[in-house]
């Protein structure tokens, strides 16, 4: 039975299709996401060779709302 947080890191990203935010300037100096059929990664513009950070669908929301309610 896998967790899922097994099920996160059983994904390879190296054809995952990224999007940044339409705003973000050409600096590269974003983040970047990419959909995982159990969660999101998310990876630094500057440096794509670096490890994504992965997690799943509650805990990117959990994530978002700290943004938008100033908790972070």
């Amino acid at each position: 039975m896998n967790t899922p947080r097994a099920e996160l890191h059983a994904h390879d990203l190296s054809a995952a299709v990224w999007r940044k935010a339409t705003a973000s300037g050409p600096e590269n100096n974003c983040v970047e996401v990419t959909d995982l059929p159990s969660g999101i990664a998310v990876r630094d513009s500057k440096d794509t060779s670096r490890t994504a950070l992965r997690f799943t669908a509650e805990r990117w929301t959990d994530f978002q709302q700290a943004l938008t309610t100033g908790l972070l």
